[in-house]
């Protein structure tokens, strides 16, 4: 499929417009903090933890320490890693996909207590407990 001068043209814009909000200049790893550490060409600098984001939780300090910018600067790479992050999603707080992002919600929301938690349990225990699904043939 050949990209046409008006689809290139359109497509540059569009990278100029999500540049104008800040775009990587460096970026590297703290190993004291354990924190990926990103320089934007507005001076702001941005860290966010390793283990929560997609991609590299567990990974190793030295595959953490190989990051690599896109030209854009929209983009940051991690060879070692094979993994990949958008920089205007992680201002947004977003440190992978939706479907991994939801799944991390979800387990974190499960190891939540409260005293409202336990005694909703204790309730559904003395009910005998969750109902069994029902087997369809």
């Amino acid at each position: 499929m050949a990209v046409t001068e008006q689809e290139f043209d359109k497509a540059k814009a569009r990278m100029d417009a999500q540049r104008e909000g800040g775009h990587a200049v460096s970026a590297r790893y703290d190993a004291k903090r354990a924190r990926i550490v990103v320089a934007l060409d507005t001076g702001v600098e941005v860290a966010f933890p390793a283990e929560r984001t997609e991609g590299l939780a567990g990974a190793s300090p030295a595959d953490l320490a190989e990051i690599e910018i896109s030209p854009s600067g929209l983009g940051l790479h991690w060879p070692r890693l094979d993994a990949d992050l958008y920089l205007p999603a992680l201002l947004q707080g977003m440190f992978g996909s939706r479907n991994w992002m939801a799944a991390q919600l979800g387990a974190t929301g499960g190891q939540s207590r409260s005293a409202a938690k336990a005694a909703a349990a204790r309730k559904n225990g003395r009910k005998g407990g969750r109902p069994r699904k029902a087997v369809s043939g």
